[in-house]
């Protein structure tokens, strides 16, 4: 059985990034799924000075054992300011350090959500494009618009009939992908 490991990029306790994830964990099936939260993983901002005095914190290799251990990743980041939010570009900046190719051979379903109309669009661009120079190859991508609106808190689920039938069109395409 394949291992799926899913996780937001945000540090935020409300985040609806984390929202996004554990509905879109809850619609796979017949795969162990690992969830966890980038927070629990605390790491320093990222510094040359840092790296060379104090080297790589216990952390971020636990961090990176979870990456390597998972056949695929789910991943929704969160946007802000039209960019990446500091604390995930962070996330990256260390595990690169690590190793370079820190995504080589996993496959990954990359979203984003954001109350705007354009669903953290520029977010999931920029990091489509960073995975790839890790050596990840994202499969699928969703970007999912004006979460507010869309999506149910009380029943923890897409309301929009349409978005919900495009979220499963991609995240079936992702699953299959993975099984190649």
């Amino acid at each position: 059985m394949k291992n799926i490991l899913v996780f937001s990029g945000s540090n935020s306790s409300r985040s609806i990034n984390q929202k996004l994830i554990n509905f879109a964990a809850s619609q796979v099936a017949g795969y162990t799924i690992n969830s966890i939260k980038l927070i629990d993983f605390e790491l320093p901002v990222f510094s040359e000075d840092i790296e060379r005095e104090k080297g790589y914190s216990i952390n971020l290799k636990m961090l990176m054992n979870k990456i390597k251990e998972a056949d695929a990743l789910i991943i929704s980041v969160n946007e802000h300011n039209s960019m990446v939010s500091a604390f995930f570009k962070n996330v990256l900046d260390w595990l690169s350090r690590l190793d370079r190719k820190f995504l080589e051979g996993k496959k990954i379903l990359l979203m984003s959500t954001s109350n705007g109309k354009r669903g953290g669009a520029s977010a999931l661009e920029y990091t489509k494009n960073s995975f790839a120079r890790f050596g990840g190859e994202v499969v699928e991508s969703f970007s999912f618009p004006s979460f507010s609106e869309n999506f149910s808190e009380e029943k923890q689920s897409i309301s929009n009939e349409l978005l919900l039938l495009g979220f499963m069109d991609v995240l079936q395409n992702f699953l299959h992908q993975i099984e190649q």
